[in-house]
């Protein structure tokens, strides 16, 4: 059988397996793809069936949440953690909390944190979970109730050495701080079992930073391999939550003129330059739209629905948003306006048919999984500081945190040369991020 046919049994075998889970499918698509040149040259590979494996999570928990609002009524959600693989170290990512998450988003989610993790270095395995509760429009008593609900199941499947969750959507600093604390008072600990804590009890400085400026730290890399850096470049940005807040602010500090960002309703486009205090003010703190920003900046324009904004003339686009955001129409959009690189702040946010677009006509393009994992590379850093009861400054966990995406490209690049298909970052994240934990798999048996 040719590696293509191997490779293509396994995804149908997926497809069979894992029914009405398109997100899943796609991220298991696109890994498998990459690795048909790997499986040529390492055919003991197959013998062990590590492909059958690495698709398969080693465990997946689905759990009730009842919880009481303010009213006294009681509702239920259902609760998620799929603990897909543990062969580089304790499984880790992060909690959804919203409506759209089921078990094909946390198993796509989980399936992407394997690699991403690989990718940084650090000794991290690949996990998700979450919940289809939706924080939004509830009191910090409901989302007290339900967190502590949640924990009360997920604590027996966690702990410091076996699973460590962090935020992710709907999941912050105060959402972290309410399972941390039911998870003590259950078990009587103070482990690092989460991350995201809060700098006052074991959290670690640049975490909130941590995506987006790792986005812009691997993105000058790309740049750099191509003549160019960020300055003077017009950059268009997606989302307005944390990601997409400080990717804006590391790409203005390296003199970019970030032009727009959005949220679920729309997005924005100021043509002199986002003002991020007013983002901030409005985003971190007052929690309002980002519609509101255009009252206060009278030049910027407000733009209901989001598929516009890959309208918008760029040098550089940074999807940070949510999956599949865009697609084939704006990535055409972008290569006609000029684009020369994108890199993916959030989880899968471009279609395969839009990163086909890029590649097509040669514009840099950094998957997820490579240009966003700066996330979790400083809840790996979190964990090491907790462990040793430190406290590192700003300015080294910044620099390790640099460190870290540079070495990601580094290993990206090779990748992909070695395995022939140079430039080609998606096909780079894959291999590099996969031979690592197959060969960890390999020297660990059948398990």
């Amino acid at each position: 059988m040719s590696s293509e046919s191997y490779v293509q049994s396994i995804y149908e075998t997926v497809l069979k397996r894992n029914p009405g889970e398109p997100q899943f499918h796609q991220a298991v698509k696109e890994v498998l793809e990459s690795l048909v040149p790997v499986i040529d040259k390492n055919s003991r590979y197959v013998k062990v069936g590590i492909l059958e494996r690495i698709v398969e999570p080693e465990r997946q928990i689905i759990f009730r949440v009842p919880w009481e609002d303010d009213k006294g009524n009681g509702h239920v959600n259902r609760g998620f953690r799929i603990e897909f693989n543990s062969a580089l170290g304790p499984y880790k990512g992060g909690l959804r909390f919203h409506p759209s998450v089921y078990v094909g988003i946390i198993k796509f989610l989980g399936f992407e944190q394997i690699f991403k993790n690989s990718l940084t270095g650090l000794m991290m395995g690949g996990g998700k979970g979450g919940s289809d509760f939706d924080p939004k429009g509830k009191s910090d008593n409901e989302v007290m109730r339900f967190c502590q609900s949640f924990m009360t199941e997920l604590y027996r499947h966690i702990g410091p050495d076996t699973d460590v969750p962090a935020g992710d959507i709907g999941v912050g600093a105060r959402e972290i701080g309410f399972l941390f604390g039911q998870y003590k008072r259950i078990t009587n600990e103070f482990t690092c079992v989460l991350t995201g804590k809060g700098l006052e009890w074991s959290g670690s400085l640049v975490r909130t930073e941590a995506t987006g400026y790792g986005l812009v730290y691997i993105m000058v890399e790309v740049l750099n391999s191509l003549g160019r850096s960020f300055a003077g470049t017009t950059v268009s940005i997606s989302g307005s939550g944390n990601v997409a807040i400080f990717a804006t602010q590391k790409a203005q500090e390296l003199g970019a003129k970030v032009v727009t960002l959005s949220d679920s309703n729309g997005f924005i486009y100021d043509p002199d330059g986002i003002k991020l205090d007013t983002v901030k003010q409005l985003k971190l703190v007052e929690r309002k739209r980002i519609k509101d920003y255009v009252s206060i900046h009278k030049n910027a324009k407000y733009t209901d629905g989001c598929r516009g904004i890959w309208d918008v003339k760029c040098d550089i686009a940074l999807p940070c948003a949510t999956e599949n955001e865009l697609d084939e129409s704006g990535a055409k959009a972008l290569v006609k306006n000029g684009c020369i690189a994108v890199g993916e702040g959030a989880n899968m946010p471009t279609t395969p048919d839009g990163v086909n677009v890029f590649q097509n006509n040669r514009v840099a393009f950094v998957p997820g999984k490579a240009a966003n994992a700066g996330g979790v590379a400083v809840s790996g850093l979190e964990m090491a500081q907790s462990s040793m009861r430190l406290f590192w400054t700003f300015d080294r966990a910044d620099a390790e945190l640099k460190n870290i995406m540079v070495n990601i490209y580094k290993n990206i690049y090779s990748a992909a040369a070695e395995y022939g298909c140079p430039g080609n970052f998606v096909n780079g994240a894959n291999i590099a991020g996969f031979v690592k934990v197959a060969n960890a798999m390999m020297a660990q048996g059948f398990v």
